[in-house]
């Protein structure tokens, strides 16, 4: 069976205190898909995650947010966490990132606390999400629909509660991304086309010449 997600570009949005296990499945499973995923972040060299309040593991920075753009993906990941999403609302770059996301057209895959950075981008006013329970008032103070569900599917926008959602996060992800791949160009086809050298075109056009005027002076006579 092919992979489902091969030459999908997918953005990882994060910085330190991101949830560990809403990063790392996610991306374990775009992987296995075959999806060419790089994290994103504020600065370079490497993020810290955590397992709730306890620190966890670091994960290497693909590129810091000022050297990519949106453009440059085709899909993006909002993994959640406390420190996480709250460092990235702040940041006018993380900001501008995801609305141009929203602007492109383009899937965005949420979990837990990472509606915070959408809601300081303004952009769930009207659309139906979910989120870690604790900030559905957020949510709803920021005009959206807040569901309690495993997962929300809202056009190009998918979202789950948290840890405990991650399998029906990961398929719901995929299942979204497929839409989004992107179209393989037409192949050009050329055709050889016959080149005459220029003595042999010289002497054609001087033949014709030749021709035409004998015509005229027959017809003169």
């Amino acid at each position: 069976m092919g992979k489902k997600l091969k030459g999908l570009r997918v953005a990882v949005l994060a910085a330190d205190g991101f949830e560990q296990v809403e990063l790392t499945q996610p991306v374990q499973k775009l992987r296995q898909e075959g999806a060419c995923v790089k994290i994103i972040s504020l600065l370079p060299h490497s993020i810290r995650g955590m397992n709730h309040l306890v620190p966890g593991k670091k994960v290497a920075v693909d590129a810091p947010l000022k050297k990519v753009k949106a453009a440059d993906f085709d899909a993006l990941v909002l993994p959640g966490g406390l420190a996480n999403p709250d460092t990235l609302r702040q940041s006018e770059l993380a900001r501008e990132f995801v609305t141009d996301f929203e602007r492109l057209g383009r899937p965005v895959a949420v979990i837990c606390h990472g509606p915070w950075l959408l809601i300081s981008a303004g952009l769930v006013r009207g659309r139906r999400l979910t989120s870690w329970p604790g900030i559905q008032d957020d949510v709803r103070n920021a005009g959206g629909l807040w569901e309690d569900a495993a997962v929300v599917r809202d056009g190009t926008w998918v979202s789950s509660r948290g840890p405990q959602d991650l399998p029906a996060f990961d398929q719901a992800m995929t299942a979204l991304f497929a839409e989004y791949l992107p179209q393989p160009k037409p192949r050009r086809i050329f055709t050889r086309t016959r080149r005459w050298p220029r003595w042999l075109l010289g002497g054609l056009a001087l033949a014709a010449l030749g021709y035409g005027l004998r015509e005229r002076q027959s017809l003169a006579v």
